[in-house]
């Protein structure tokens, strides 16, 4: 959960409580809003992002069609600009709207603007920097990334204007310095001039949840309408499962809470199941939904550094665990099968390189191993298997699949993947990723 604290004040000076430390962190949207992060998205700090027919994925997939969300082609690379952007507006317009009450204070510490304070493993500082500069005037942003952090990515949050530290072995360490530095009233510079800082966690924050949210939205409105004799003109197509990638369980939070939003309202979202991947050596929703308690790892081992959180927000523990509730009691009620559900689906570390290099070659797009873990239950023989079993349907074979009219339109529900990208890959790493884990 996000915590701040006012910059440090010069002596004598009054020093006043942060609006922001009283900032309420999202309220639930109403079922009549349509996007709870307007603001955010009207001042085009993130995309509404493509919903794509995968010709490919579909023909292994037979019989459901699948789809691709490309939040890969958000302004950082990933989809953390959706939460990002929410989170900074909302922070910002209640601080802006403490120093309007405050004008003829002489208190200069609530006239300046807020810092925001993150720490990352690339990709939310990476979404942070890019939605702080690209506001007039723009936001000061200090991110601090540990040691695990590709170059790459570290070079990009220069140029960005970000300040950047690297510090500790793994995320969790790197997050302790950010959280010390917002209570120790710092801002990163040697002179804070009053700025106060603003701790954001790359996923565990309810505005963050809020922002990712808005995915549902688009995915709603992007379905295609069914083309079946029976169905009504604005029938569209229904959602099977959407799967998506969990380091800190920040999307997935978001993706549940869309669904809650929508599911009064549409039956389109009814039966949905949500597939949380990770990797082996990143799975710590996994291991938490094994024990029914909250597990932390003792370490991150695997390619996708990227899902590196040594443990899930609690919040999404129990979003999941309601999602899953309220389909075994609307199953119940209903007599019927395909009720809601959330899976947690873990692949090897070649499996998700395996998906990226193939995702690459079929759709000319190059995404992280962290975001290859939620194409692998499509592409991985293994867990497509076990994917088309959880959806009630038998696997055909390539020469079936050959044969049958492949237009994702004949009753069955939908497969939807959450490319949720990542900054820290190029064709050179995945050639050598490829050549670890593949040759």
């Amino acid at each position: 959960m996000s915590s701040s604290s006012t910059a440090s004040s010069s002596p004598g000076r009054r020093r006043r409580p942060s609006p922001l430390a009283a900032a309420p962190p999202s309220s639930s949207p109403s079922h009549a809003c349509i996007n709870p992060a307007e603001t955010a998205r009207s001042q085009n700090l993130y995309l509404a992002t493509p919903l794509v027919h995968s010709i490919p994925l579909s023909r292994l997939c037979h019989p459901h069609p699948v789809y691709l969300k490309l939040d890969l082609l958000q302004p950082s690379g990933s989809f953390k600009d959706r939460g990002m952007a929410h989170l900074v507006c909302t922070v910002r317009d209640i601080h802006r709207r403490d120093n309007d009450k405050h004008t003829d204070s002489d208190d200069d510490a609530v006239k300046n603007d807020v810092k925001f304070i993150s720490s990352s493993g690339g990709n939310a500082g990476l979404a942070l920097t890019t939605v702080c500069r690209s506001l007039q005037p723009p936001l000061p942003v200090s991110v601090i990334v540990p040691e695990t952090t590709k170059a790459m990515v570290v070079s990009k949050l220069k140029t960005l204007g970000a300040d950047v530290t690297v510090f500790g072995k793994h995320w969790n360490e790197a997050d302790a310095l950010a959280r010390k530095m917002v209570q120790d009233g710092q801002t990163g510079e040697e002179a804070s001039g009053g700025t106060a800082p603003y701790y954001v966690s790359p996923y565990d924050n309810p505005l963050l949840w809020t922002g990712h949210s808005t995915v549902v939205d688009e995915i709603l409105d992007q379905l295609p309408k069914t083309s079946s004799s029976s169905a009504s003109a604005s029938a569209r197509l229904r959602i099977g499962a959407i799967l998506a990638s969990v380091g800190g369980g920040g999307l997935l939070s978001g993706i549940l809470e869309g669904l809650d939003r929508h599911r009064g309202r549409s039956d389109l979202v009814r039966g949905t199941k949500v597939v949380a991947c990770e990797t082996e050596g990143a799975a710590s929703f996994a291991a938490s939904t094994r024990s029914l308690n909250m597990k932390r790892l003792e370490g991150i081992t695997s390619v996708a550094t990227s899902l590196g959180a040594l443990e899930v927000t609690p919040a999404v523990i129990r979003r999941a665990h309601r999602h899953q509730r309220r389909g075994r009691r609307d199953a119940e009620n209903a007599g019927g099968n395909g009720d809601e559900d959330v899976l947690s689906y873990t692949c090897t570390d070649a499996e998700a390189v395996d998906a990226c290099v193939r995702f690459a070659a079929d759709h000319r797009m190059l995404v992280e191993p962290a975001c290859g873990a939620a194409l692998a239950p499509v592409y991985s023989e293994r867990l497509r298997g076990r994917l088309l079993r959880e959806l009630g349907e038998v696997q055909k074979s390539e020469k079936e699949e050959d044969e049958e009219d492949n237009d994702g339109d004949r009753g069955c529900r939908a497969i939807v993947v959450e490319v949720c990208g990542g900054s820290g890959v190029s064709a050179e790493l995945l050639m050598e990723w490829k050549k670890q884990f593949l040759e």
